[in-house]
């Protein structure tokens, strides 16, 4: 934790700040362990976490080597806040404008960014890997369990239901991601050929490919991969597709490394999936960043300038979506290493159920 809170200030010192105040429940976990409601004030002499009464007690609990101040909610909190930050250089995460403009009138110098959050929690240390890697592995265990419940007639919300039970008793939750109604993303037939398809009643049949994207939290950090199975008999184009996504994401496995472009990943994928003329049905990027947030920094993209790191965790997921009839899709969670180090173990040979 230490480390992470000297990096951080490091951060905010390419920013001319000295005092970092964090609102953010990702970045207040970050820096002192604890996930609840409250205000973060980090400094060189330490981490404050200004609470209301109903958080103090699992705040104490929970955080690593922090001063724990108890107030009012609302504009409780920032009344003690305010306190701690005039006179200061100060950079916050918070995301409230009216919030914002309340403390200027203490402190008309504070800055807005989240730079500082976004660049260290970039690369992982080993607790945080620690974290993924076990995430990785029950997810996993739950493509096992896909491989044996689905079945033909089955509804894809009561396969949900069936691996979000699973979850639950593993410890692992929804990661409230709020551009979609559902935990999980399980599309079969048309509905594959939807990338972030909402998860419906619709009954599995004969010759569905069925998507099965599962992005969950496990101790705050969230995994993220995706399996295509298939029902009964399966169409050569539907075969053929899958062998090329598959290839794909070999490829764009095999060219992360270290200082290489984020670029340079997508166009091992994207360039595979255009020789064997799918390149209009591969409509997104090819990853992204995965830790306390569903889609962290870096982007797997055409378009990013980024170089890869070590110790960043991304993700790697070409897919093909050939309208209103399916969708391939294959995704691993990996860690920058000189080797990758692939968290998710599953097969990625079809099985066709």
């Amino acid at each position: 934790m230490q480390n992470r809170r000297k990096t951080l200030l490091k951060h905010a010192q390419g920013l001319d700040c000295d005092v970092l105040v964090s609102f953010e429940p990702e970045n207040i976990f970050y820096m002192t362990g604890f996930w609840g409601e409250a205000i973060t004030v980090l400094d060189k002499e330490g981490v404050t976490i200004i609470a209301p009464e109903l958080e103090v007690d699992r705040a104490k609990k929970e955080s690593v080597d922090c001063d724990i101040v108890k107030s009012e909610r609302g504009t409780g909190l920032l009344s003690v806040l305010a306190g701690k930050i005039k006179g200061k250089r100060v950079c916050t995460d918070c995301q409230n404008y009216d919030t914002v403009v309340s403390l200027r009138k203490v402190n008309p110098a504070i800055k807005h960014s989240v730079e500082p959050f976004h660049r260290a929690r970039q690369i992982k240390d080993q607790d945080e890997i620690d974290i993924l890697r076990k995430a990785s592995g029950l997810i996993d265990q739950m493509y096992e369990l896909c491989a044996a419940k689905i079945a033909k007639g089955q509804k894809e919300s009561e396969l949900q239901a069936i691996l979000m039970s699973y979850a639950m008793e593993h410890e692992m939750f929804s990661t409230g991601y709020r551009s979609t109604l559902n935990p999980l993303i399980i599309a079969g037939g048309p509905n594959g050929a939807l990338p972030h398809a909402q998860v419906t009643k619709r009954k599995f049949a004969g010759g569905d490919l069925v998507v099965v994207d599962l992005t969950l939290r496990y101790r705050g950090y969230v995994s993220d991969a995706t399996r295509t199975f298939g029902i009964g008999t399966i169409s050569s184009q539907a075969r053929e597709i899958y062998e090329i996504v598959r290839e794909s994401q070999k490829k764009g496995l095999g060219a992360v490394k270290p200082n290489v472009s984020c670029k340079s990943v997508d166009d091992a994928c994207r360039e595979y999936i255009k020789q064997n003329n799918y390149g209009q049905y591969f409509i997104h990027s090819t990853g992204h960043g995965i830790g306390l947030d569903v889609h962290e920094n870096p982007t797997i993209s055409a378009k990013s300038q980024t170089r890869l790191r070590k110790g960043m965790a991304i993700t790697v997921e070409p897919g093909i979506y050939i309208p209103k009839k399916f969708g391939v899709r294959i995704e691993d969670s990996l860690i920058v290493k000189d080797t990758p180090q692939i968290l998710h173990k599953f097969t990625k040979d079809l099985i066709i159920i």
